[in-house]
């Protein structure tokens, strides 16, 4: 059930953003989809819907792009000829939706089931499924759906992806939470919507050599892959000891200085790399890559604002299933390096994929140092965070950080059902996962 648009809270001049290379290469992906699962609140529904979308609008009020639509530009030659276009955040208020929705005797438990897979109807709980970043023409740039449950609630959330990456995105569900608690509550710092530009000037809209962008409308008819999901705990003592087990490894085989700078994402994406490859039963001739997305916030000198609010990140990949290539790969990902892959590559806007980048092997989401529990709306922290449908296949992972903090993680696995079956039978794999955390909580829940 639909309520009314949600808008800024105070009027603003009317203001366009334009949309980077990197905001415009993900013009053809999928909406982001996240959601949180939260006890009950002490308020009854309608209240808390108001509750919500009161606090919205005043984020709204800081976080104001949030609130626009995508806006394309037309370039003409000196004949009038169109000769490309530009697409920028139209930021005149036109606001975002909260829906509500009720899932009749579906509980917590229901949810977030220990040593399972994530159930089918958690795909429901998130709005504008199949829906695409270029939609954002149209479509609100960010909805909410908020999902009574028999003893807690949901709150799922469509985000669009061309206005900012996962890191802005968390700031801004933070500072809407944080609002949420304390209204009126000041925020701890203000976004920065000024787009980067290799020169260090004003970012000038990026004229992509197409007349039209309409073409990225079109979508693959072929049904959604059959997948199995699960969503596994990773506890701080188990990743410390993939780490040094990773070092050990780069000792054994001679690499000093690997060992030195081994990192604990790149001992856990090796794990997962190796594992899953080996679940997917790839024959030794086979390439298999692990691709994952990298902030370029601190890589860039000098580095940009801790509160710049778009996209500054890039895919890239290692070919080798061992913590050295993701080492290496990330090791290469330097100031010089994104600049120069700046100037090389104009934003690929492509009709999106069907499937990932790479057909054998993990792509990698996410990231654990997202302030995903700090989402507390006033009525205790989140009890699981959870992703939508979207940009889902066969080896597709996303990293959320534990609940319990202190250096723990969760690793959401979506598999082809026989290579999850497979996964499930890997011992290597399942001596570093722990027992799940959210089953536990679930569970002194009911007691």
């Amino acid at each position: 059930m639909p309520s009314p648009a949600v808008r800024v809270a105070s009027r603003r001049p009317h203001e366009r953003i334009p949309l980077t290379y990197w905001d415009l290469a993900l013009l053809p992906a999928d909406y982001l989809q996240y959601g949180l699962l939260s006890a009950p609140p002490p308020i009854s529904t309608a209240d808390l819907v108001d509750h919500l979308q009161a606090a919205l609008a005043d984020a709204l009020a800081v976080y104001y792009p949030v609130a626009g639509r995508l806006s394309t530009d037309q370039h003409r030659d000196g004949k009038g000829d169109v000769v490309g276009c530009s697409v920028s955040v139209d930021c005149a208020g036109q606001g975002v939706e909260i829906l509500h929705a009720v899932a009749d005797g579906v509980a917590v438990a229901d949810v977030a089931p220990p040593d399972a897979d994530v159930p089918a109807v958690v795909r429901s709980f998130f709005p504008l499924d199949g829906s695409i970043n270029y939609e954002g023409h149209e479509l609100p740039l960010f909805v909410v759906q908020v999902t009574d449950l028999a003893d807690g609630v949901f709150v799922g959330f469509a985000y669009n992806h061309a206005l900012s990456d996962g890191a802005a995105l968390w700031d801004f569900v933070n500072a809407w939470a944080r609002i949420a608690r304390v209204r009126l509550a000041p925020l701890p710092r203000r976004p920065r919507f000024e787009r980067w530009s290799p020169d260090g000037d004003s970012a000038a809209p990026v004229v992509l050599p197409l007349r039209y962008l309409a073409f990225l409308l079109t979508k693959t008819q072929s049904p959604p892959p059959e997948l199995r999901e699960r969503m596994l705990h990773f506890s701080a003592e188990s990743l410390i000891a993939l780490k040094e087990r990773a070092r050990q490894e780069l000792v054994a085989a001679g690499d000093e200085a690997g060992a030195a700078a081994v990192t604990t994402f790149q001992a856990l994406s090796s794990l997962l790399w190796r594992c899953v490859a080996r679940a997917q039963r790839l024959r030794p001739e086979q390439e298999t890559a692990c691709r994952f997305a990298i902030d370029n916030r601190g890589r860039l000198r000098p580095p940009l604002s801790t509160g710049y609010f778009g996209n500054s990140v890039y895919a890239i990949s290692a070919e080798a299933v061992a913590a050295a290539a993701v080492g290496r790969a990330v090791a290469a990902h330097t100031d010089a390096a994104i600049r120069a892959r700046v100037a090389a590559e104009p934003a690929l806007v492509q009709p999106a994929a069907a499937g990932p980048l790479h057909r054998n092997g993990v792509v990698i989401a996410g990231s654990p140092r997202f302030d995903v529990y700090g989402c507390d709306f006033g009525w205790g922290r989140p009890l699981a965070a959870r992703s939508g449908r979207a940009a889902k296949y066969d080896g597709r992972v996303s990293l959320f950080p534990g609940r319990e903090a202190g250096g723990s993680g969760d690793v959401e696995v979506a598999l082809a059902p026989e290579h999850m079956t497979a996964l499930e039978n890997d011992g290597e794999f399942w001596a570093a996962v722990s027992p799940d955390a959210t089953h536990q909580l679930a569970r002194k829940m009911d007691h």
